[in-house]
């Protein structure tokens, strides 16, 4: 069995300590380059999906499939108009984006704002954590309830896509 090197540089710790693990040392700094590949390529496929989301028009039939929910219940998911939305938006109809899905719409800015603050932290070397709260989940998922409930009664119609 062959010892590694770093292995034994460690001195045992003292008589009557508990033992425990040496620090790990800090990794080298990583390059600009390689902090801002993962924004700008998560950023890149966002563009692609858009890109082609604006050229292949949900409107017309047989370019996408059909929200499952809505074909066998009838019923408008919180997803429901999101590639309309999105096509709308992608061609800068904003109020017709609006009209298809406003939470997507809602869900782009969100997207936008994470995104900007991940570049700059990226660019300055400082970690991007993003640490939700279970109580802001909850709230998400609250909101995403009373959206979908509001859509599919009478006088939400106008929530519907």
């Amino acid at each position: 069995m062959a010892v590694r090197p770093e292995a034994a540089v460690v001195p045992p710790p003292p008589p009557g300590t508990p033992w425990s693990v040496p620090p790990v040392p800090p990794a080298p700094p990583r390059s600009r380059a390689r902090r801002l590949l993962a924004p700008v390529a998560t950023l890149a496929g966002v563009v692609a999906a858009f890109a082609y989301v604006g050229a292949v028009d949900p409107n017309e039939p047989g370019h996408y499939p059909v929200c499952p929910l809505l074909r066998f219940t009838g019923v408008y998911c919180p997803g429901c108009g999101g590639l309309r939305s999105a096509h709308a938006f992608a061609h800068g109809d904003l109020p017709a984006a609006l009209g298809a899905n406003a939470l997507a719409v809602v869900g782009y800015g969100v997207f936008a704002v994470v995104a900007v603050l991940w570049l700059v932290r990226a660019y300055r070397g400082v970690p991007m954590r993003l640490a939700v709260p279970p109580n802001w989940w909850w709230g998400i998922g609250a909101v995403l309830a009373l959206f979908t409930l509001v859509r599919n009664l009478p006088f939400g119609s106008a929530l519907a896509p």
